[in-house]
């Protein structure tokens, strides 16, 4: 074996033993004849030794023919019949490199002038591609030379009577020196014509004297198209003997049995293919594929294949037929082979840049990207589909710089780039799967061509399950809306379904708040076929949200602790349409303001005997409501859950003389409504919404509501709006008038007020006149309560400076009332 791998075959001469030294002449003739002699169907020589007992000749790797005939017995007649044809137009018909009109014998009788004088089963030799090999250079001689060992030494070679010809077994091997040097080897190639087909027949009559000619009866296995030069070659008349040349002329005519034998047929067309017409290429591939399935294992595999690689290195509009027949021959090689015979020929073709080699590789990707390793597809696949190229014009004079893969000019290419990904993606490492890959796959994205990026889309849906974790939370969002933005339809519509096939890779959270409001507008979409992938994708991911809620507790788990975690009151069921939600909404608003003012707490009393003490007021609860002038206050309302005790209530008087009797004054008989207590807090959260109007906005400086445009003030708005929820027959947000509108007249003995609804839709209020001012605790005027100014009573006359003084006093007003407030219910804590 060479140093780099390759397979050789040694011939040794042994001269040890005295009786064969007289024999060393022919060893060393063999020698130095092999090494001088060059020919594609010459046994190639690589190396030799020469000792005083021994001469080792080191050549290509080779069988003797003798043993290969007997493994080839055992097939089919046809098929062997092909190859011994083409064995024999190997050794005297294959056209010679350096001489096109000679082959092995022809180029050994003219232009050599020599005479092989060893042509016999013993000197072929049979190479692993199944071609034949001319060796047994021990009686080569050429007449001029002054030192020849076939005319002086030829009788003394073992077996060599076998062989001579009729002139010969005459005169002596002598006698060949004034004759033609191709008359010996014509009679012997004859000879060998018989002994290949009938390797059990003894040799013809006409190998012995008188030497008859061959008769037709033992022919044996001879092919009759054959049998005329076989005869021509066994005249034993020098003269009329046909020579190794002609035979060649005969066998390679247009009906000859050369040129119709079909392996003689493809090594022509793989010796000529480079020079041939692209009509004649196509003409032979197609051939070649069409009678693959009947050549021998042995000449596919190292006869066709590496010569179809060879010219696939060329390029050329014929690669995309090159090579699927290139995976086809290797299909039949075996696996341990199949790397070095197959992969690694196409491996290297990544780099050329031709643009049709390139896309070959690329098309047939399926049918080689199982038996690449993850090393092969990292470190020498992956580098060539995203680099640059120089393409040469004359040495180190660069024409132009050209892109491959990804970035190629021709869009072809990128979208064959993109397609083969997928088959490549698991040979790839986490490094280039979840960073460079998916940089180049960004840019895919805006690729002008419209299919090149909804592959890309599909690509990166495909690709999804692969990425890491973090990958996945940062890139599928963003790249699936991109596709749902496209202008090319069926790049939305591959957006959905890349996000239907990784619904897995999403989490329920990313689902809620990434995926579903990024498809939703898809639903809108001017095409049909985008609206109903739409539909079914938000649908399937609706479905997971449902299935997780499943498994969520009813509620969160609140610290018992914590008194101010009030939840809101559990909904009692379900609405599926939009009156129904508008119903039940204002419902729930009314029910729940009411349920947080009607607890237990209020069961206390207004009014008390002179005896009696008052029942403890919570410290949690709000200070209580307040006249100031004739605007009612109220200390906090927006702490809606919390109870309010009226004992502390400056509405109330130990010496005040009841118009009921005692049961009757107690806040457990005369529940507050909840309209009046809706419209409390309302008129509250307005006071509230006035007092920062003149405030810095929180969302920027800049002014997000005109303060003299009237029709706009949210102090309005919001009460108006307060109203609807309250009153769901009301129809859309309004304006609301000064007073606050409510369904009916209420009477209240408690709180000692009363509210009318006017027929003009306005409201009063009217104090009870048996009620004693906060300033005079003692006596009270009886004067009628009117609602609250309205705040947009003046704002059309008043600047945005104006205003913002207006709101400041009112605040500092309000703050005044809670101080007096908080003073009465420490006087009423001492009494």
């Amino acid at each position: 074996m060479m140093d780099d791998g390759s397979p050789v075959s040694i011939f040794e001469y042994d001269f040890s033993d005295q009786a064969k030294k007289a024999t060393r002449q022919f060893g060393t003739n063999a020698l130095r004849k092999l090494r001088t002699t060059r020919h594609p169907d010459v046994l190639k020589f690589m190396d030799a030794v020469e000792t005083d007992t021994n001469i080792y000749l080191m050549t290509e790797r080779v069988r003797p023919l003798q043993a290969v005939l007997q493994t080839w017995s055992t097939r089919d007649a046809k098929e062997r019949e092909d190859w011994l044809l083409w064995g024999l137009h190997r050794i005297s018909a294959c056209f010679s490199l350096q001489f096109p009109s000679h082959v092995a014998l022809t180029f050994v009788n003219d232009p050599c002038s020599s005479t092989h004088g060893k042509i016999c089963v013993n000197s072929i030799f049979i190479s692993p591609s199944g071609e034949w090999k001319l060796g047994g250079f021990e009686l080569f001689s050429n007449a001029k030379d002054e030192a020849t060992t076939l005319y002086t030494l030829g009788g003394l070679f073992p077996g060599s009577a076998s062989w001579a010809t009729p002139e010969v077994k005459k005169g002596g091997w002598s006698v060949l020196k004034g004759c033609e040097p191709a008359v010996a080897d014509a009679y012997a190639l004859g000879l060998l014509l018989h002994t290949v087909f009938n390797p059990s027949l003894p040799s013809p009559a006409t190998a012995h004297p008188p030497h008859p000619p061959p008769a037709v009866s033992s022919s044996g296995a001879i092919p009759p198209s054959l049998f005329a030069s076989f005869k021509k070659l066994l005249n034993p008349n020098l003269k009329g003997r046909l020579t190794p040349k002609a035979f060649l002329e005969i066998g390679m005519a247009d009906t000859g049995f050369f040129a119709n034998n079909k392996l003689v047929k493809v090594c022509l067309g793989l010796d000529n293919f480079a020079l041939s017409s692209e009509a004649e290429k196509n003409s032979f591939l197609r051939t070649l594929k069409e009678s693959s399935s009947s050549f021998p294992f042995e000449f596919t595999s190292n006869r066709i294949l590496p010569s179809l690689v060879t010219a696939l290195e060329y390029g050329g509009a014929s690669a995309a037929t090159i090579l699927p027949l290139v995976l086809q021959f290797g299909s039949s090689v075996s696996p341990e082979e199949y790397p070095n015979v197959i992969l690694a020929p196409l491996i290297k073709l990544y780099a050329s840049p031709d643009r049709g080699t390139r896309m070959a590789l690329l098309d047939y990707l399926p049918e080689y990207a199982d038996r690449l390793d993850k090393k092969t597809v990292s470190d020498k696949i992956f580098p060539h589909l995203v680099r640059a190229i120089f393409i040469y014009s004359a040495p180190f004079s660069p024409e132009m710089l050209q892109s491959t893969g990804f970035s190629d000019t021709v869009a072809v290419i990128r979208e064959a780039t993109t397609k083969s990904i997928i088959l490549l993606a698991p040979k790839l490492t986490d490094r280039i799967l979840n960073n460079d890959l998916l940089r180049f796959l960004a840019k895919m994205q805006i690729d002008p061509e419209a299919s090149i990026r909804t592959n890309t889309c599909i690509l990166i849906g495909r690709l999804g399950p692969t990425l890491g974790y973090h990958t996945k939370k940062k890139v599928l969002v963003p790249a699936f809306t991109r596709a749902l933005k496209d202008t090319f339809v069926h790049a939305r519509v591959a957006g959905l379904m890349a996000f239907m096939a990784t619904i897995d890779c999403f989490e329920v959270e990313d689902v809620a708040n990434k995926v579903i409001p990024n498809i939703a507008f898809a639903m809108i979409d001017k095409e049909k076929l985008v609206r109903d992938q739409a539909f079914k994708a938000v649908e399937l991911f609706v479905k997971k949200l449902e299935h997780h809620a499943v498994t969520m507790p009813e509620t969160a788990v609140f610290d018992a602790s914590d008194n101010s975690s009030n939840p809101l009151p559990e909904q009692a069921t379900l609405v599926t349409t939009a009156a129904g939600a508008a119903g039940s909404l204002a419902g729930w608003a009314i029910s729940s303001l009411g349920k947080k003012l009607m607890t237990s707490d209020l069961q206390t009393t207004i009014g008390v005997g002179a005896g009696s003490t008052p029942t403890e007021r919570p410290t949690s609860t709000p200070p209580p409501a307040a006249y100031s002038g004739n605007t009612l206050s109220n200390a906090s309302f927006l702490s809606v859950p919390q109870t309010m005790s009226a004992a502390a209530s400056p509405l109330s008087s130990p010496a005040l003389p009841s118009t009921s009797k005692t049961k009757g004054m107690q806040l457990g008989a005369n529940k507050v409504p909840s309209s009046i207590a809706a419209s409390i807090v309302a008129e509250h959260w307005a006071e509230d919404v006035a007092d920062t109007a003149g405030t810095e906005n929180p969302w920027g400086n800049d002014d997000l509501i005109d303060v003299n445009a009237d029709e706009d003030d949210w102090s309005e708005s919001l009460m108006a709006g307060f109203a609807l929820l309250l009153t769901p027959s009301l129809g859309a947000f309004e304006t609301a008038p000064p007073a606050l509108v409510v369904p009916k007249p209420i009477a209240s003995v408690g709180l000692g007020f009363s509210v009318k609804g006017n027929s003009n839709g306005s409201s009063t209020y009217r104090t009870n006149p048996i009620l004693n001012s906060p300033s005079n605790p003692s006596s009270r005027a009886s004067t009628p309560m009117s609602s609250p100014p309205p705040l947009n009573a003046s704002q059309s006359e008043m600047t945005k400076e104006d205003r913002a003084a207006e709101m400041a006093r009112r605040k500092e007003e309000r703050k005044q009332r809670i101080a007096l407030l908080k003073e009465q219910k420490k006087n009423a804590a001492r009494a």
